[in-house]
């Protein structure tokens, strides 16, 4: 027996034996998915790139989950969740096990669960079923660089949540991200809330989040509790002493269409070790839309609009159209192959990534898939053709 085959059944069947076993009544569950795409970008940083891409129309990942009856309508719970590049194997995220996700807590029917962890933030968990990336993506779907958190490039750790029942269609949670550093309560804390609606053919949802960095650093210091991208849409902005997010979002469904708006408030707040003096607000627009034109075929677009209201007193501050289309044909319940195309045209100044001393004019990103790789102009293309399964 070759050494691989030895060390799946020295694992793997002890562990279904017990997963088997009657004294085991917790259910416990590997899920994940598998995305990847051949990828075209006419300009990146000054180059067209023809690349493989992988969590496009959603992000590779495998995790664990599981629930444990522990009397009446409380359970104990848990999710570990992992993500990954399919094109090269490594962690999504360079030192993070479980980044996208990891926390354990309780679940009541009639009171609601508690969770603690590293958790997604409540703004997104209740925004995003309304919102253009469950419905474009968030690889070219998501608002440019995903400056708003549309897409799930914000995580809390260290973080406490609590989510109410659903009462009629309404639900509202709160999440608090803990700083941790001795003495200075704020500092590197974060704090989510939001509420949502869902009934019938309507969907509505608004959220709010304030991030506090820890004013050691003149940067986005990873020590603090909250986590977010940075792209060219934001890079003059990251040292902020705080950010805030406020957003709405809301869905209708017309037999097999579904309409969409959105809307998103972005506040950058100067602070004594950031690289820029005044407020930066970031304010977005955007309507989406989804018509299934068979059980199997269905297709989307969205239009967003960006304009940087306030920007370190630039006059001729940023402003970022972008139109995104997406087609997606079901082999089965568990997989798709899809067609991502997205446009973003920019105009402009905003602040480069040494803040206040380097004005630069603003350079398309295509929602997020683009953050590591704007393009040298105003504008950027990106087409996509990929496959995804479900597990």
């Amino acid at each position: 027996m070759r050494p691989s085959l030895r060390l799946l059944n020295a694992t793997a069947i002890p562990l279904l034996c017990l997963a088997a076993s009657p004294a085991f009544s917790q259910n416990v569950t590997l899920y994940g998915i598998a995305d990847d795409a051949l990828v075209y970008a006419n300009n990146q940083q000054g180059h067209s790139n023809v690349y493989t891409r992988s969590g496009n129309n959603a992000g590779s990942r495998f995790g664990l989950r599981g629930a444990e009856p522990l009397g009446g309508t409380l359970s104990a719970i848990f999710d570990l969740q992992e993500g990954f590049d399919i094109d090269t194997g490594k962690q999504s995220s360079s030192g993070l096990m479980f980044n996208r996700q990891a926390f354990v807590g309780l679940q009541d029917t009639r009171f609601g669960t508690l969770t603690m962890g590293r958790q997604y933030t409540t703004y997104y968990q209740f925004l995003a079923p309304f919102g253009p990336v469950n419905m474009l993506t968030g690889a070219t779907g998501a608002h440019p660089g995903d400056l708003d958190g549309f897409d799930t490039t914000i995580r809390f750790n260290n973080s406490v949540q609590y989510v109410t029942p659903s009462f009629s269609g309404l639900s509202v949670g709160a999440q608090y991200g803990f700083g941790e550093i001795p003495g200075r309560t704020q500092a590197g804390s974060s704090f989510s809330a939001a509420a949502k609606y869902e009934n019938g053919p309507l969907g509505l949802g608004v959220g709010y989040i304030r991030m506090y960095n820890t004013g050691n650093v003149q940067a986005l210091d990873p020590n603090a509790s909250a986590s977010y991208g940075s792209s060219s849409v934001t890079a003059g902005f990251v040292s902020a002493r705080s950010v805030q997010h406020i957003a709405a979002a809301g869905l209708y469904r017309i037999g097999r269409a579904q309409i969409g708006l959105n809307y998103s408030n972005v506040r950058f707040d100067a602070g004594g070790n950031s690289l820029f003096d005044d407020t930066a607000v970031f304010n977005t627009y955007g309507v989406i839309a989804r018509y299934d034109i068979a059980p199997q075929f269905d297709v989307a677009g969205g239009y967003s609009y960006t304009r940087a209201s306030k920007s370190n007193a630039i006059s001729d501050s940023a402003r970022y159209h972008q139109v995104a289309l997406k087609e997606q044909y079901h082999l089965s319940k568990r997989t798709v192959i899809y067609a991502l195309q997205a446009y973003q045209h920019a105009t402009g100044k905003t602040l480069g990534a040494a803040g206040s001393s380097e004005i630069v004019n603003a350079a398309a990103t295509v929602g997020d898939s683009q953050n590591g790789s704007p393009s040298s102009t105003g504008s950027q293309f990106v087409g996509m053709l990929g496959i995804q399964h479900n597990f």
